[in-house]
């Protein structure tokens, strides 16, 4: 596994960790969660590399890679992106509802 892939990923996981926890704005908080989702992603797909790895297709010369990490990555991915544009639409409709997107608004809601 790369050094570089391995430390982009723990910066996009710590980035977004902290944004979670410091932030009060409810898209904030979204964003926050999307990049620790893409440093898992990138983890991941640093995980699958291969030094002098060729791609998988027959017939196969040399080392092939693992197809596995990078078709998880991608279902990951199209996953994601479903869950973030349900997050954002539930969030504008809270805020339609009680004028603030600060997460300490959205708590006195609960039943």
């Amino acid at each position: 596994m790369s050094i570089m892939g391995f430390a982009t990923a723990v910066f996009l996981f710590c980035l977004g960790l902290f944004t979670v926890l410091t932030r009060r704005s409810a898209f904030k908080t979204v964003i926050g969660l999307m990049l620790m989702e893409s440093g898992v992603l990138l983890l991941l797909v640093s995980w699958a590399y291969i030094p002098g790895g060729g791609p998988p297709i027959l017939p196969l010369q040399g080392t092939g890679v693992d197809p596995l990490p990078h078709a998880l990555t991608l279902t990951a991915i199209v996953i994601g992106a479903c869950d973030i544009a349900l997050a954002f639409a539930f969030i504008m409709k809270l805020e339609r509802f009680e004028k603030s997107v600060d997460v300490d608004r959205f708590r006195r809601l609960r039943g």
